[in-house]
């Protein structure tokens, strides 16, 4: 008997994933192809959107293929993506006029200390909650444009198009039809008001970027629009575009103020709904716009660390002390305690809430005892008190956390998520779906395609799989954290 499914394309940093879902939440296909990683020059970070758009239509060709062969109807798609990432392409032709300026990159520094001096900094946070940084898509936009030859005058002319990577699969999927972003991902290029949900004039008129040029904002749960019948022999409709961050908020079912998500990939990123309110951080956190569904708007603070399942793939590929992150488990596990050694994991700079770009790793409390178990254990720990301080952060702004829901790979590491547990002093919760990006835009597109009007009938799809419930003593913890936070001063303090 034929059954429906839902599927969805989750555009991240260095590979894509499509997976199909059925109507019950539950994973039947996935397929995944990565895509180069390009380095011009230190600090820069680009990829070829015509690389990327391969990897979406090989991944949803096959996944396609695969559902008529089990019989499932695919009835919507949704699209959730690595975010601030940013496109600028020919408006006919949908060529791309440079390549993907990735939203590590950081070539856009000094711009950014420009604009700063000018005094503008206050007037961004105001406006789009976010911090002026490299990280965001305006100062990007505006680099192609002066160092793209005659992108100027094209974009006078409305012969460019800007998108970040939903925008640019949407429109290459439906073959220019749909030209539209969501709520989510806009609020991310520093060009928002999160306040009015518009591109805003004085923002655009400092970062030089034309109005026109700019997709159409819609609700992240929405019409986008049907896959071109040319390009992969279906019309398919699209019911959903979230930034990843705010995607996995959904699948965690954070959708209540004060419901909090802390997912572990490369980096981690901490979000918390805070709701209808906008909160503006004391603690250098992120006011940024969770979700928009029926016109209405629901906010989130959010703090991102840049290292953390990155520092055992360093323990492994650059110190080769490891041959597998699963190692990582029963190493810690066989230690007592962490025999005093910690370790800062700022190979690229400190994010929230230090931010602190030009901070370099360390490691404090090496012995000739030292071994590769302690340097294990120590990057697992640095982990945990990281989103110790995150957490610290979004409670000193006003926001009561009881519970953190984990996801990501880092979260099948039974030691991590315990002792993440007896650090925070909180319940951790992780999910029978830990693929919670892709689960996101699943969800919204599922609502959208059964004309649901609330998304507290989301609610009912998450699921429990495990809860680590803290056990240290609070001496044990506090002389813990107290060593870490020594350790950062340090870190902080070297020039």
């Amino acid at each position: 008997m034929s059954t429906n499914g839902i599927v969805v394309i989750d555009q991240g940093t260095t590979s894509t994933r499509t997976i199909l879902f059925n109507l019950k939440g539950e994973i039947l296909i996935t397929e995944q192809e990565e895509f180069k990683q390009i380095y011009p020059k230190n600090g820069w970070v680009e990829h070829s959107p015509d690389d990327i758009f391969k990897t979406v239509l090989s991944t949803l060709t096959r996944v396609i293929k695969k559902a008529n062969d089990l019989d499932v109807k695919i009835i919507g798609i949704g699209i959730t993506n690595q975010r601030e990432t940013s496109i600028l392409w020919d408006r006919k032709s949908g060529k791309p006029i440079h390549n993907a300026i990735v939203w590590q990159d950081r070539r856009t520094a000094d711009l950014c200390d420009d604009l700063k001096s000018d005094g503008n900094e206050n007037l961004i946070i105001d406006k789009t909650g976010l911090l002026l940084d490299p990280y965001f898509s305006a100062t990007k936009i505006s680099y192609i444009l002066d160092n793209t030859e005659g992108a100027r005058e094209k974009a006078r002319q409305g012969r460019i198009c800007f998108g970040t990577i939903d925008t640019f699969i949407l429109y290459k999927l439906t073959e220019g039809k749909s030209y539209l972003t969501d709520a989510t991902n806009a609020s991310r290029t520093s060009l928002l008001n999160i306040h009015s949900c518009q591109w805003d004039e004085d923002l655009l008129a400092l970062f030089n970027v034309p109005k026109d040029i700019l997709p159409k904002v819609c609700n992240s749960s929405h019409n986008f629009g049907t896959t071109s019948k040319a390009l992969l022999g279906y019309s398919i409709p699209i019911f959903s575009l979230i930034g990843d961050q705010q995607s996995a908020a959904i699948g965690q079912s954070c959708i209540h103020p004060g419901s909090l998500k802390s997912t572990y990939g490369t980096g981690c990123f901490v979000l918390v709904n805070t709701g209808e309110k906008i909160i503006k951080s004391k603690n250098k956190l992120i006011s940024t716009i969770g979700y928009k569904i029926n016109d209405s708007v629901s906010y989130a603070l959010e703090g991102s660390i840049f290292i953390s399942g990155a520092i055992v793939q360093w323990l492994r590929d650059g110190l080769k002390i490891i041959n597998s992150a699963e190692e990582t488990e029963y190493m810690a596990s066989e230690l007592e305690d962490n025999q005093g050694l910690y370790m800062v994991p700022a190979l690229t700079g400190l994010g929230a809430p230090y931010w602190s770009p030009d901070s370099r790793g360390a490691i404090y409390g090496i012995t000739r005892d030292t071994s590769p178990k302690n340097f294990v254990r120590a990057a697992l720990e640095s982990v945990a008190y990281q989103t110790h301080d995150l957490l610290k952060a979004i409670q000193s702004d006003g926001i009561k956390i009881d519970t953190v829901k984990v996801d990501g790979g880092m979260v099948n590491n039974e030691w991590l998520m315990q002792f993440l547990a007896n650090i925070l002093n909180k319940k951790i919760r992780r999910p029978v779906v830990t693929e919670t990006t892709a689960y996101g835009a699943a969800l919204l597109a599922y609502f959208y395609s059964q004309g649901l009007s609330d998304i507290n009938e989301l609610e009912d799809f998450w699921k429990l799989d495990k809860e680590y419930i803290p056990c240290f003593k609070d001496n044990v913890r506090k002389k813990y954290i107290k060593e870490w936070k020594r350790a950062i001063h340090k870190t902080l303090d070297v020039k």
